[in-house]
């Protein structure tokens, strides 16, 4: 009767302890009650041993997985794929010892590409095939090789390194670079035609002169545009021959006004935030600007800026003291601005205690050095120097005259005078000046602007 289940695939479970085993049947033993299994598998590894003997005892539970047909043999891969089927957890042998691990509780639980779930106990061969042919011959490959052959020492990365004879390797490659009609050698880059970028010009173009703007006497300073052209300084005499010639061909001041009053209004608009600081979600934080302004052109051209901030809902706060006379642009640029909401004082007093955003000062002219000594001068000069708000100047004097406001910023009309340090950072804007006026009083001249109106200067 025992002889009848010689060659069977069975698992036999011996615990937690010893774990799972599978194999095929080569004796049943009824008097001592023992089985033995040849070609066992431990764990679903196969064993160093070529046969396993287990007593009665050891044997939680016994499943016949497979009953040979008569006169039929299993090879050592069949009876891997049925202890593979089975879902047994690997474990790791070294020196002939197994390393035991409990066995896993989906024993039972038919194999996934199984085609019945009727018979948990039955393993379905897998297909056979050119393919799966193909395909067990690379795994064998692989993943046959005997763990006794693996090398226990490490990979000697220098020795292999120095095998390599990059000499050699080189002048082949040179070689058939040379046999294949090729003219590069090694180390020289090959020739490939050049390459362009979106904003480059493909059509080849003079070289670039960085010089355009040459006047008759040059200043003490010569500035440059981000671009590199060079922008010399020139004197406040030739500035003011210039402004005269282009008043006769039609600048008036009143035109000059206007220019240079959206000019700094839109520079004064970036350093206050711009798009950030001015929209319809900030209307709770409106910013707040001190212009303070003397009573002659200069102070004209400030007022202008306040206009135009105070029509992009900027509080403007005007400073311009009381006098019996003013010049006739200051008042027609103050009747236009009484028609904003701008708010003027005539007294150093009512201006707020407060920082502010910005203070743009008008105070100094060349012409009218007088007012440096009046009270209010020097009452507006104080208070914009113990104001933390940064300073902007309009139109500044030169370097030779002191100036008692330290400012972070200054604006140029046409072409830059030479300013001192207290100036800060120097902007040029474009108040409209033909080129043929910058002729008529010796001046060669080519706009820096570019698509600008207000560009920034660097001391070089």
């Amino acid at each position: 009767m025992a002889a009848d289940w010689l060659g069977s695939v069975v698992s036999i479970n011996c615990g937690d302890t010893l774990g799972v085993y599978q194999g095929r049947v080569s004796a049943v033993d009824q008097v001592n009650q023992t089985i033995s299994l040849i070609q066992p598998f431990h764990n679903g590894i196969k064993c160093l041993v070529p046969e396993v003997t287990f007593r009665a005892g050891d044997i939680a539970e016994l499943k016949i997985l497979e009953i040979p047909m008569q006169n039929q043999k299993y090879s050592n891969e069949q009876l891997n794929d049925y202890t593979m089927g089975y879902g047994c957890q690997p474990a790791s042998q070294q020196n002939g010892t197994i390393k035991q691990k409990p066995a896993s509780a989906a024993q039972n639980i038919p194999c996934r590409g199984s085609s019945s779930s009727r018979y948990p106990n039955q393993v379905t061969p897998k297909k056979s095939g050119a393919k799966n042919g193909q395909l067990k011959a690379r795994d064998d490959e692989c993943f046959g090789d005997d763990l006794e052959e693996i090398p226990d020492t490490d990979f000697d990365f220098e020795g292999n390194l120095a095998l390599f004879d990059k000499a050699a390797v080189f002048e082949e490659i040179d070689t058939h670079e040379r046999r294949g009609g090729g003219t590069r050698s090694r180390g020289t880059p090959s020739e490939r035609p050049p390459t362009y970028r979106h904003d480059e010009n493909i059509l080849e173009s003079e070289p670039v002169v960085y010089r355009k703007i040459l006047v008759p006497q040059p200043g003490v300073k010569e500035y440059c545009t981000d671009s590199g052209l060079v922008v010399p300084s020139i004197s406040y005499s030739l500035h003011k021959k210039l402004l005269c010639v282009a008043e006769k061909h039609g600048l008036s001041v009143e035109r000059r006004l206007e220019m240079s009053g959206v000019c700094a209004s839109q520079m004064a608009l970036t350093l206050l935030g711009g798009p950030n600081r001015l929209n319809p979600k900030n209307v709770h934080q409106r910013p707040t600007v001190a212009l303070l302004c003397g009573p002659h052109v200069k102070g004209a051209q400030g007022i202008s800026c306040g206009r135009h901030l105070a029509n992009h809902d900027v509080d403007v706060i005007l400073l311009l003291p009381n006098f019996l006379k003013l010049l006739e642009p200051v008042t027609n640029e103050l009747n236009l601005f009484c028609q904003t909401q701008g708010k003027q004082v005539s007294n150093v007093k009512d201006l707020p205690g407060c920082p502010v955003d910005l203070v743009i000062n008008c105070l100094d002219c060349n012409e009218n050095s007088f007012l440096r000594d009046q009270p209010w001068y020097r009452a507006a000069v104080d208070w914009a120097n113990q104001n933390r708000a940064p300073v902007l100047n309009i139109d500044p004097p030169p370097n030779e005259h002191v100036q008692g406001i330290h400012a972070k910023w200054s604006l140029e009309l046409g072409l830059p005078l030479a300013l001192g340090e207290q100036a800060g950072r120097v902007y040029l804007c474009d108040i409209g000046i033909p080129q043929k006026v910058f002729g008529e009083v010796g001046i060669s001249y080519h706009s820096p602007f570019g698509c600008k109106f207000v560009i920034p200067l660097h001391t070089m």
